[in-house]
């Protein structure tokens, strides 16, 4: 039997007096499903998070955490949430121990249960060894990591995490990821970011989000087919010339690349491989290669971006 999901928004919109920063923004986040928010910086994946984590009230629509209404029950429904903001919350005083006992009580885990909770969440995201350290004296990277144990600490089913690998090195990253996907196992996750291999090394879905509305929301395979390729990679052992090339049917434009292969560029309706491949054999080119150029993630958030903007919009917040 399907599970209900965690997450059920529906035409979530966000206005700063006449300024509309969110709009139309719906979907579903599913029991072990990694969503990643991605858009350019000033898109609206920070309000929109502020408003699923109920730090922001949004000016219409509905948000069900867990299948209870996040307006209507706000108390009930953040049980079911753990959230790392963009800056983590941490006191630089206290030690990692000490900051998620604290974290416990306040997420409202019994007093007996603190401790045992406390050390689930260091064994998730690898503080086993450093409970007594003093956060202030902790790298980025371990303070990202007791941001996140605090979110978790409670034990939440959805967990929500705004840019949690800026200002990270790349091994920090590295690692982030690899907990991320980690937590999947057991929760829920929502994650935003402006960087495009973050979602494609972490999550299973995607939802682009641009002057605040989204553009764009599936499965990250469905997102590179959604803005298929319209170019081939050839190369001949007796090459043509570029202008044979040229004249075939359904081409647009050929470019000798420096490797001695050609990109040719078509036109959607009319995919040229079968004449290449054809005349290749009849004239004598000698065909070595003919492939599909598969657009990157990077091609297809520019596609999505760019495909479904008006030059009339306004940029969001």
């Amino acid at each position: 039997m399907t599970r209900p999901p965690l997450i059920t928004a529906n035409d979530l919109a966000r206005y700063y007096g006449n300024h509309c920063a969110v709009r139309n923004i719906s979907f579903e986040l599913q029991p072990g499903e990694v969503l990643g928010l991605l858009g350019p910086n000033g898109a609206g994946k920070s309000t929109t998070l502020s408003m699923l984590s109920g730090n922001l009230a949004p000016s219409r629509g509905q948000i069900h955490i867990n299948g209870i209404d996040l307006v209507d029950n706000p108390r009930k429904a953040k049980r079911y949430l753990g959230y790392l903001p963009e800056f983590p919350p941490l006191y630089r005083d206290l030690t990692i121990e000490e900051y998620l006992n604290y974290a416990a009580r306040l997420h409202g885990v019994p007093r007996k249960n603190v401790r045992k909770a406390t050390q689930i969440a260091k064994s998730k995201t690898g503080l086993d060894e450093a409970g007594r350290a003093q956060i202030a004296f902790l790298s980025k990277g371990y303070q990202q990591r007791v941001g996140i144990a605090q979110a978790i600490v409670h034990r939440p089913p959805i967990i929500i995490l705004d840019e949690p690998t800026v200002g990270l090195d790349p091994l920090q990253i590295r690692e982030i990821r690899h907990l991320i996907r980690d937590l999947s196992s057991e929760h829920g996750v929502i994650l935003s970011t402006h960087i495009l291999t973050e979602v494609q090394a972490t999550c299973h879905k995607v939802m682009i989000i641009n002057q605040g509305k989204a553009v764009f929301t599936d499965t990250i395979q469905h997102l590179a087919e959604h803005n298929a390729g319209t170019a081939l990679k050839v190369a001949f052992s007796i090459p043509p010339d570029i202008s044979t090339l040229n004249a075939v049917n359904g081409v647009k434009t050929v470019k000798r690349l420096t490797d001695g292969r050609f990109r040719i560029e078509y036109s959607p309706e009319s995919n040229p491989a079968t004449c290449i491949a054809e005349n290749a054999a009849k004239l004598g080119w000698g065909l070595l290669e003919l492939v599909p150029e598969r657009p990157t993630l990077e091609q297809a958030f520019f596609n999505a971006i760019y495909h479904e903007n008006s030059p009339s919009e306004g940029a969001s917040t």
